[in-house]
């Protein structure tokens, strides 16, 4: 049986949530899952082909995903007709509801353990529609996301069992005969949940929403961003398969893939079958959908600016070294990356003596381009722009302010179409107004402005300004002074943003650990959510109570 098979797994998911320490069920190197051949040999199948998915509603199918890399995917989708594949969905709701959290959970992490067999080919459709590295493309989009769907079942599976399935309520009424009732309390979903999938990190981003609304009796339609739909629909794929190999309908899950230009997920989001909604993308996109699908509950992560104050140090290379390698991966396209860089005029204290504000600036440019100086290692790091919005960005960000490093390009060999480019840092004047739209917006992708502040207390000032009124993925930190510390800890709590202390090593502010981190809080403008606890989770699901007189009761008894 599915639970015999999954529950160990899933009591050691349980327990990780409870104690935050590290775990993870899911090897991330390469070697665990052979040599990789089969994989890459299963990825270049699908390409030039129709992914039948056997899903009802089926008016056409549509496609057109061109890599970063430059190859065209030439996959095509079922396009769906709404009307018929929503009351399909939600046909099959009432026995995955009865199936009850442990074996909803059980097939949730046998859906899992099938995308784990697969994820060489997944790294492979995440690589070549995200742009992500091969390496990045693995592990963020292979088992660091299978390991973001487990923790999503877990917090679900702990949040439907917090209340007993059943109870014997007994009122005593002294001389009288007690009032008796059996009750009954079942958790009921609220309907089809829709993932609007992102362009970025379409496993890691839509993982979560997908699996805490599958395991909390909920059907899910997903709609993946048109230039990231391969990964998603691997995965409605194995979903279906394990749903209908389990016993349910696989309708449970399926595929919306939109046409050019059709805006699907506008008009899917306030449709009346849709109860519950997860999106991560822009905050124009997000507000819309939180002011106008007043149906579903809403789960948003939209856009951030990332912040680091740099106030000291006793790790002055470790530092620059942490930053270099922030700044760099993924070429900059994680809503986590550091994006402003607070830095007194007047320099900072570190282990290596006084460092001026142009001394930090020019030394975090050249750490920058030292890890990027061999274009190979530039490769493995930086992957390709995702799409040609970010180029636009970045080569408009010169024009901002003094550029301390300029961006380069960088030639990739194996896909010589790929627009693969260097960090571009830009010295900014806290001081100047002229400067504040700049600091004060999401520059997305790899762009970095190295603001430089009166003083800590006004980098710890302008920290709070823009958690409080753009919101923030991430903050990070430098300091050997206690009251700054303070100072920095009591503005992320206050305005409820996630802290990254004195990272030197080989843990960076853009990364988080599935079962211990927290990605976002929900608190800031950022996003509404937190990836993951129990508030992601339970609002996906209600508690219904049956009562009824028991054996015991007099009939007609009333409370």
């Amino acid at each position: 049986m599915l639970i015999e098979r999954h529950r160990a797994t899933l009591d050691k998911a349980l327990e990780a949530i409870r104690t935050r320490e590290y775990w993870s069920p899911y090897p991330e190197h390469p070697k665990a899952y052979g040599d990789g051949e089969t994989g890459k040999a299963a990825f270049d199948a699908l390409l030039h082909t129709r992914l039948d998915l056997d899903q009802p509603g089926t008016d056409g199918w549509t496609g057109g995903e061109v890599s970063p890399y430059g190859i065209e995917l030439g996959v095509e989708y079922p396009h769906p007709d709404p009307d018929i594949l929503l009351p399909a969905m939600r046909a099959g709701i009432p026995v995955w509801r009865d199936a009850g959290p442990e074996l909803r959970a059980a097939v949730c992490l046998e859906i899992l353990a099938r995308i784990n067999e697969r994820t060489n080919e997944f790294a492979h459709a995440v690589m070549h529609t995200s742009g992500q590295a091969f390496m990045m493309a693995f592990q963020a989009g292979g088992p660091h996301a299978q390991d973001r769907g487990l923790e999503a079942v877990a917090y679900a599976y702990a949040e439907q069992v917090r209340m007993p399935g059943s109870a014997e309520w007994v009122k005593p009424q002294g001389k009288r005969d007690p009032l008796s009732l059996r009750k009954e309390f079942k958790s009921v979903p609220r309907g089809v949940a829709l993932v609007i999938g992102c362009n970025t990190f379409p496993t890691w981003n839509g993982y979560p929403g997908f699996f805490a609304s599958l395991a909390t009796g909920n059907a899910v339609l997903v709609k993946p961003h048109p230039r990231a739909v391969l990964p998603l629909a691997l995965t409605v794929q194995a979903a279906r398969e394990v749903l209908a190999e389990a016993g349910f309908d696989p309708d449970l899950v399926a595929l919306a893939a939109e046409r050019p230009g059709e805006g699907l997920a506008k008009s899917l989001a306030v449709r009346p079958e849709i109860r519950v909604i997860d999106y991560t993308g822009s905050t124009a996109f997000g507000d819309w959908l939180e002011a106008n699908a007043r149906q579903a509950q809403v789960f948003t992560e939209k856009a951030g600016v990332n912040t680091v104050v740099i106030d000291s140090t006793d790790d002055y290379r470790g530092l620059l070294s942490n930053l270099a390698f922030s700044l760099s991966l993924y070429s900059g396209q994680m809503c986590t990356t550091p994006q402003n860089l607070l830095i007194p005029r007047d320099g900072i204290d570190t282990d290596a003596g006084h460092k001026s504000y142009d001394e930090v600036v020019a030394d975090l440019s050249s750490a920058v381009s030292g890890l990027l100086g061999d274009d190979a290692r530039a490769n493995g790091l930086l992957g390709a722009l995702v799409n040609p919005d970010v180029k636009s960005r970045l080569e408009a960000a010169s024009s901002l302010g003094e550029v301390a490093l300029a961006s380069r390009t960088v030639p990739n060999p194996d896909f010589p179409d790929a627009v693969v480019r260097t960090p571009v840092i830009v010295k900014l004047d806290g001081a100047k107004p002229d400067d504040e739209a700049a600091y004060l917006s999401e520059c997305f992708g790899p762009v970095s402005f190295a603001v430089a502040m009166d003083s800590s207390q006004a980098a710890v000032d302008l920290l709070r300004r823009t958690v409080r009124e753009k919101g923030a993925m991430t903050v990070g930190a430098y300091t050997t002074s206690p009251e700054v510390e303070q100072l920095v800890e009591e503005v992320c709590l206050e305005e409820s943003a996630q802290l990254s202390l004195n990272l030197t090593g080989g843990v960076y502010v853009n990364q988080t650990a599935a079962f211990s981190d927290l990605h976002g809080s929900g608190g800031n403008p950022a996003a509404n959510a937190a990836l993951c606890d129990g508030a992601f989770v339970a609002s996906r699901f209600r508690v219904i109570e049956v009562r009824r007189p028991s054996s015991a009761s007099p009939s007609g008894t009333a409370s």
